[in-house]
Formats: structure tokens, sequence, C-alpha cells
């Protein structure tokens, strides 16, 4: 695949894919660092912030702020709950999975019927 021949709108939403990823493990190495007591997860998880939101920021010159930070959120909070079950042993009581279960439905309906995503 070409990347200088890909449309703006898949190179943005490519941004936004990697930029959802950092801001994720990210997040994990804020666990990691302990209330920022521990040096390299935190400078780790800072630097992966600084990228996930540079990334962002490439990714609004094409996908409207709205749909882009709803997609960023939404799926940063299911990726990041993922960790935590996987990682962490944390767990989700019902409540939990059915409010998470609605985000992921939302991000569907927005992307499948909304005239405001950008295709």
């Amino acid at each position: 695949m070409d990347v200088l021949n890909m449309s703006p709108t898949t190179i943005a939403y490519g941004y936004l894919a990697i930029a959802i990823i950092c801001e994720v493990i990210g997040t994990t190495f804020l666990m990691k660092s302990e209330q920022f007591t521990r040096l390299v997860p935190t400078l780790i998880m800072g630097l992966l912030y600084v990228i996930s939101f540079y990334l962002l920021t490439q990714t609004l010159k094409t996908i409207p702020l709205g749909i882009a930070y709803a997609l960023w959120g939404g799926l940063g909070i299911v990726l990041t709950s993922l960790v935590g079950l996987v990682f962490f042993k944390q767990s989700l009581d019902t409540a939990a999975a059915v409010g998470i279960a609605m985000i992921v439905g939302g991000v569907m309906v927005m992307n499948l019927f909304s005239n405001s995503v950008v295709h």
C-alpha cells in the first residue's frame, strides 16, 4: 500500500487509531507510575500522551472535532477497561459492562448512520 496515495480521510483515521493506542498504553503506564513515584513509567506515560495528543491534532485537520473525540474517548474507555481486566485483574460489574456496551453502540451508530462522520 502506497501511503503517499492514500486519501486524507484514511490517513486521518490511521492517525486517530495510533493516537488511541498511545493513549491507552500511556494510561497503562500511568497505573505503573504509582502516582508518579516511578520515574521511567512516568516518562513513558508522558511521551505517549504527547504523541497521542499530537496525532489527535493531525486527525482534526480532516475529521470533525466531535467525531474524532467521541471515537478517541469511546474506544479509549473500552480498550482501557480491557487492559484493566487482562493486565491488572480488575473486574467489571454488570452495570459497567452495560455502560461500556452502550459506548460501543454509540460509536457504531455514529459511524454507521451519522452524516457528520467523514468516510
